[in-house]
C-alpha cells in the first residue's frame, strides 16, 4: 500500500499568513515563501499570495485527506498598533463567531481554536516581539463550505472554524487507520504488553499517560469496535477505554464507531441516565439544548447528579465487553479537557470513588 500524503491544518496556514503579514510590514515587501515549525515539530514553509496591502494568503493542501477546506484560500492580515501590547483576534470572511456557549472560545469570539491562535500569536512575536496587534483571519468561501459541517448545528455562525492541534492534517483512510492500529497493538503486545489503554487521539494518550503511566496506549481514532476485536483476537488481558465525554457517551449507547457520519446520541444518552438517576426535566432539557458535552460537566456537578458519568462508563464497558463476548476485561475512564477523572468504571482504587 502507498504511504498516503500528509497535509497542514487551516491554523498552520493562518499562522504562516500571519508571518508573511508582518514581514511584508516590517521588510516592505511580501515574501514569496515563508517558513514556520507547527506544534508537532515539522516544518511547514508554503508559498506565499499578497492580496491587499499586508493581506496575505496561501492554498491550504490537506495531502490525500478528503478535507473539504483543500485547496481553499486561507488569509491573514496583522493590522500592527503604535503601541506595545497583546494580540486580538477577529473572524474575516469565511471565518466564524462562536454564538452558543459550551465550545473552547467564549460567545462572539472568532471561531479560531487555541493551539491556532498560539501559533499565530508566536509568528507575530517572532517579528515584532512586543507590538500590539490585531489579526484578522478568513477562508474563501469559507461561508458555504461551512454548510458541510457541524459548525451550524454548534453554534458557529458565518463560516469555518481555524482548526488543528498539531499543526498536521494526517489522511482519514480508514483501511490506513485501521492497518496503523492493528500493527500497533501488534507491536505492543510482541514487547510483552498484557493490557493496553486506547484512547481516541493525542490528547487522550497524553492524559493517560499522565495518569496511568506504566499503561501503554494505542489511539484507536473512532474506531472501537475493531479495537476491543483486535484486543481480543491478541490475547490482551484488560484495556482501559479512556476520552472525554463526547466520544464516550457514544460507546455507553452501543456505538461502535464514533464518528458523527455513523450517528450520534450523546444527549439522549446522558439525559436518560439523569432521569435514572431523578433529575428534574428542567435539567434533562437544558442537556438536550446542549450543543456539546464538555459544556454540561459544569452543570451537572453544580446540579449534584456528578455520579452519572460513572453511569456511563459502566454501560460502555458493558457494551464493550459485549462486543468481544466477554473475551477482555474492558474499564472506561472518562476525562474532562482539564485530564481529570470524570468517572470510572473498573478495578483500579486510584479512580473508584472519585467521580461518586
Amino acid at each position: 500500500m502507498n504511504q498516503l500524503r500528509e497535509g497542514f491544518t487551516t491554523g498552520s496556514c493562518a499562522a504562516a499568513c500571519a508571518l508573511a503579514s508582518c514581514l511584508w510590514q516590517r521588510d516592505g515587501e511580501c515574501p514569496p515563501r515563508v517558513q514556520i515549525r507547527v506544534p508537532e515539530g515539522r516544518i511547514y514553509a508554503p508559498s506565499v499570495c499578497a492580496m491587499t496591502p499586508y493581506r496575505c494568503a496561501v492554498h491550504k493542501d490537506s495531502g490525500d485527506d478528503p478535507d473539504i477546506t483543500n485547496g481553499a484560500r486561507v488569509w491573514a492580515e496583522v493590522i500592527l498598533s503604535d503601541i506595545d501590547g497583546g494580540i486580538a483576534f477577529e473572524a474575516g470572511e469565511g471565518v466564524g463567531v462562536i454564538t452558543l456557549p459550551g465550545l473552547k472560545l467564549p460567545v462572539g469570539e472568532a471561531a479560531i481554536n487555541p493551539v491556532p491562535r498560539q501559533m499565530i500569536e508566536d509568528a507575530v512575536r517572532s517579528v515584532f516581539p512586543s507590538r500590539a496587534a490585531r489579526v484578522v483571519v478568513g477562508v474563501e468561501g469559507g461561508e458555504s463550505l461551512a454548510q458541510k459541517t457541524f459548525n451550524p448545528r454548534l453554534g458557529i455562525e458565518g463560516g469555518l472554524s481555524i482548526l488543528g492541534t498539531t499543526g498536521v492534517v494526517r489522511p482519514m483512510s480508514e483501511e490506513a487507520l485501521m492497518d496503523t492500529i492493528r500493527l500497533e497493538m501488534n507491536m505492543r503486545v510482541a514487547g510483552g504488553a498484557e493490557e493496553l489503554g486506547l484512547v481516541f487521539g493525542s490528547q487522550g494518550e497524553k492524559t493517560l499517560n499522565a495518569l496511568i503511566p506504566s499503561l501503554k496506549t494505542v489511539q484507536i481514532s473512532n474506531f472501537v469496535g475493531f479495537a476491543l476485536d483486535a484486543a481480543a483476537e491478541l490475547g490482551l488481558k484488560r484495556v482501559v477505554l479512556a476520552g472525554q465525554p463526547g466520544k464516550l457517551v457514544k460507546v455507553s449507547g452501543g456505538c461502535m464507531q464514533t464518528h458523527s457520519k455513523y450517528g450520534d446520541g450523546r444527549r439522549e444518552a446522558l439525559c436518560a441516565h439523569l432521569a435514572l438517576m431523578g433529575a428534574p426535566v428542567s435539567l434533562l432539557d437544558q442537556v438536550m439544548r446542549s450543543v456539546t458535552l464538555d459544556g454540561l460537566i459544569p452543570v451537572v456537578r453544580d446540579a449534584g447528579y456528578n455520579g452519572v458519568w460513572r453511569r456511563l462508563c459502566e454501560a460502555a464497558s458493558c457494551y464493550a465487553c459485549a462486543r468481544t463476548g466477554g473475551g477482555l476485561r474492558v474499564d472506561a475512564l472518562m476525562l474532562d479537557g482539564a485530564g481529570h477523572c470524570l468517572g470510572y468504571y473498573g478495578e483500579d482504587e486510584r479512580f473508584n470513588g472519585e467521580s461518586e
